[in-house]
């Protein structure tokens, strides 16, 4: 089988990258990780990817035309195929995002296009919503844009706080992006027109996502 090979950008712990660095351990998983970009020195993800043997840079963001060239040169050297944003924290360059237009993903702790930008937990507790949740979808030039992959939503309990919250939500994340790298990765995802279609999207392996109830984990089209 060949595997899709995948790039992963990173800024800080890396807990996202360890869900697709366990995904990939198993040898049926249809994409493998062949390099770690952090724009930070100091990411705790950087050990990960050094505990998997994954080669892993750093390449500083002062400057998004001259990050977007270094990452670019690393990700042609170790022929990277797909690229996912993993708690990637900087805006990229816009020439670099249309290079890489739909082989390019992010995850986001919010139901997008709800709570974009920083602290969407955080927004999501000061809007009142009783349902909030994460998105994986392309990467666009515009913040937290794109078309939508998959999306898993988690409630809102009364005695949530942001670390709460974001912790439960984290955990539903560590399963929906493994799973949306998978589909894109056996070609099973087409973008048209700026939307998303999934060959199979309501089979059981999708439906087992759904953290609170049978209308709650969304894929492609369908929304909450």
């Amino acid at each position: 089988m060949e595997r899709l090979r995948v790039g992963v950008l990173i800024s800080g712990r890396g807990s996202n990258l360890q869900a697709l660095i366990e995904a990939c351990r198993d040898p049926d998983y249809p994409a493998e990780i062949v390099l770690v970009i952090s724009n930070r020195a100091q990411a705790p993800g950087l050990a990960r990817a050094d505990a998997a043997g994954i080669p892993h840079a750093i390449v500083g963001h002062r400057e998004r035309h001259a990050f977007a060239a270094q990452a670019e040169a690393l990700l042609r050297e170790h022929r990277v195929d797909f690229i996912c944003l993993a708690g990637f924290m900087r805006i990229l360059d816009a020439g670099f995002v249309q290079a890489w237009r739909d082989r390019m993903v992010n995850i986001h702790p919010s139901l997008l296009p709800a709570f974009q930008g920083l602290h969407a937990q955080r927004q999501a507790l000061a809007a009142g919503v009783r349902f909030t949740g994460c998105t994986v979808h392309f990467v666009r030039a515009e913040l937290d844009c794109g078309p939508i992959i998959g999306q898993a939503v988690v409630p809102v309990r009364p005695d949530d706080d942001e670390e709460r919250l974001s912790a439960r939500i984290l955990e539903v994340e560590h399963r929906l992006y493994p799973l949306a790298l998978r589909l894109i990765a056996e070609k099973r995802v087409t973008v048209t027109a700026d939307r998303v279609d999934i060959e199979g999207w309501r089979s059981p392996e999708i439906a087992a996502l759904n953290p609170v109830g049978p209308a709650a984990g969304r894929f492609a089209r369908t929304s909450v």
